[in-house]
């Protein structure tokens, strides 16, 4: 027990297992760099058994972040544990969170293997990871629907094998917050050893209570690790969301009365970063990150705020990163000022060639936008990081023509494995005949499930950034582009999705 809670972000690996969200090592090793900044105690960095691409983040990351935990994900069994820890190696900090299903379904439907069986799987593999690596976390996955009496002797013999860390996931997001309380409560109180272990909880929001569940575990349960995600990303309905529960906790502290490590004024720029790399809007009314989680419309709430601010704001939008960009960079900007904010939002670029390359797409922005803003320039690195890696296609440029009255065309140019390639295509808007031009050509057969366009910044000089989801073959990938044209944007946003369904790397279904 402590009186601090630990926040355990798990963005990069159960929020990338939202159907889409994938993101490459690059942008992994990006928004691990803002969780550091953030002050997130253990981030969970990805399932280092499950793809090479995975394997290479983790190990990356294990590599660069100095002052937050970094953990990898592995199934109980010695292949997945000995890959996680040599992804770790170069970790300050590291953690093996391994993990077997508990419940009577899982175990029959699933695993096909008797209780005694995944006791004894569990135990021996704490045992073999805690020779790895000091930290260890075990979770009992759907441990929320597992028989209480097995649970309790699975994890009092995990903890005797060296677990360090307790892991009690409502996997399928089934649980309410009393008895999901009451549950952890229970668990503690009947296992010997409970007080040798730090009890977490992670929770899905599929009946939109994980915040609930996982503040009624901490606060009932006596639970001192929450697992979160950014914006609450993750598979189904998300994960809980770590700016709801950071701020939850800060501004009820005389409830909760816990301490927590973040620094809450980097978590809107946080949000931005995941938002924008995977491609998934934050809606509007989402709390706290949410672009009007502080707005007030009402003439009665105007009128009280402007009297006193907490006749209706209980959290003030600076504490949070609202009010922290107030200098707008433009055309006048030099390359220092360009380089110190991408220090400020936490990007870090890894040599003098990628800032050249960045700064200079950055003057060609703010030739056709007066004002760059700092979701411009993720934006722009964004893009940046996908051209760089010569992935097999590469928007060019593009000509299109839309009169009422005439059936829209568009003419697009753009790189196939190195080279130049040019189509053209009828269609019932610009934007419909710019994405059909280019699969006149690539013939990927995909099938378009979203097509989705937000505005940067808040004027119609603003880039348009767009959202395309694909999918082939059982397979879901977003793509994401932004251009001040917004025909060009969609362009870009269809031809980065094309690439992700070009990689065949292969993934493991994780814990939820």
């Amino acid at each position: 027990m402590t009186d601090k809670l630990i926040i355990f972000d798990t963005t990069l690996r159960d929020g990338e297992q939202s159907p889409g969200a994938s993101m490459t090592r690059d942008e992994k090793l990006r928004i691990a760099r803002q969780l550091e900044r953030l002050k997130v105690d253990v981030i969970e960095a990805g399932f280092a058994a499950s793809s090479n691409g995975d394997f290479e983040a983790v190990q990356a990351i294990a590599n660069v972040i100095k002052d937050s935990t970094v953990c990898s994900l592995s199934r109980a069994n010695d292949r997945d544990i000995a890959r996680a820890a040599e992804a770790l190696k170069g970790a300050s900090q590291a953690r093996i969170h391994t993990f077997i299903a508990t419940s009577p379904l899982h175990m029959e439907k699933k695993l096909r293997m008797t209780p005694d069986q995944v006791f004894e799987q569990a135990r021996q593999s704490v045992r073999f990871a805690r020779n790895l690596v000091g930290d260890i976390e075990f979770s009992p996955e759907d441990g929320y629907r597992s028989e209480v009496d097995f649970l309790c002797r699975v994890l009092e013999a995990v903890i005797d094998e060296g677990a360090t860390t307790i892991n009690v996931p409502d996997t399928v997001g089934y649980a309410v917050p009393e008895l999901y309380g009451e549950f952890i409560r229970t668990l503690r109180e009947r296992i010997p050893n409970s007080d040798k272990a730090i009890w977490s909880v992670h929770c899905h929001n599929d009946l939109g209570m994980a915040v609930a569940n996982s503040l009624a575990g901490v606060k009932i349960g006596g639970a001192r690790q929450v697992e979160c995600t950014i914006n609450g990303l993750g598979e189904r309905a998300g994960n809980c969301s770590l700016e709801e529960v950071v701020m939850a906790v800060k501004t009820r502290r005389d409830y909760f009365g816990l301490d927590v490590g973040i620094d809450a004024r980097h978590i809107v720029a946080a949000s931005r970063m995941v938002s924008q790399t995977t491609g998934f809007v934050v809606q509007p009314n989402k709390a706290v990150v949410g672009a009007n989680a502080f707005a007030h419309a009402s003439g009665i709430h105007q009128d009280g705020v402007l009297k006193a601010r907490d006749t209706y704001e209980i959290m003030r939008a600076e504490d949070v990163g609202w009010s922290a960009n107030k200098i707008v960079l433009g055309k006048l900007s030099g390359r220092n000022a360009f380089k110190q904010r991408l220090q400020d939002l936490g990007v870090v670029l890894d040599s003098e060639m990628e800032i050249n390359s960045a700064f200079a797409r950055f003057k060609e922005l703010a030739d056709r936008k007066s004002e760059i803003f700092d979701e411009d320039i993720l934006a722009l690195v964004s893009d940046e990081s996908v051209t760089s890696e010569k992935e097999q296609y590469g928007f060019v440029s593009l000509s299109q023509r839309s009169e009422t009255g005439e059936m829209p065309f568009a003419a697009i140019v753009f790189t196939a494995a190195g080279k130049e390639v040019r189509s053209q295509a009828q269609g019932n808007g610009p934007v419909d005949a710019s994405l059909k031009a280019i699969e006149a050509h690539v013939q990927s057969g995909a099938e378009m499930v979203l097509y989705s366009v937000n505005a940067i910044s808040g004027s119609t000089e603003s880039q348009g950034e767009v959202t395309v989801r694909l999918q082939n073959s059982g397979r879901v990938v977003n793509g994401v582009g932004s251009d001040p044209d917004i025909v060009v944007a969609s362009a870009k946003a269809y031809l980065s999705a094309l690439n992700k369904l070009q990689s065949k790397a292969d993934r493991v279904a994780a814990q939820g």
